[in-house]
């Protein structure tokens, strides 16, 4: 039996070979925060697949224009999920304070940028 130094094997090390294991309530908790990211980019995923196939009686550059900044917004969801569950995690860790959301600005602005979209595509059509 070999004595492993923090974080062991786990991956990432760059998160597991820091600091002290938090209570596994919290990183649980991180962790189901990260999932519902992963659900959140799924739906936006869905929803640009959506508009862009069966929105069939919108104007066509509006419309694959709204669908191309939802998948953006999909794979910044995506990426929140990693980035955020991260730096939580060494967060907790560390004993340092946690991390302000930082999605909520950019994800705002998708979204808004898509409804003005979809909103002349409708009057344009």
């Amino acid at each position: 039996m070999s004595t492993l130094r923090p974080g062991g094997r786990r991956f990432p090390r760059s998160v597991y070979g820091v600091g002290t294991e938090p209570d596994p309530r919290f990183s649980l908790a991180n962790e189901r925060t990260f999932l519902a990211w992963i659900g959140v980019a799924l739906a936006v995923f869905s929803v640009a697949v959506g508009i862009e196939s069966l929105a069939v009686n919108l104007e066509p550059t509006l419309r694959t224009s709204a669908s191309l900044v939802l998948m953006v917004a999909g794979l910044g969801c995506a990426a929140q999920a990693w980035w955020g569950w991260r730096s939580v995690e060494r967060a907790l860790r560390l004993s340092q304070p946690l991390p302000g959301p930082r999605p909520g600005l950019w994800l705002t602005a998708a979204l808004s940028l898509v409804g003005v979209l979809l909103l002349a595509s409708v009057v344009l059509s």
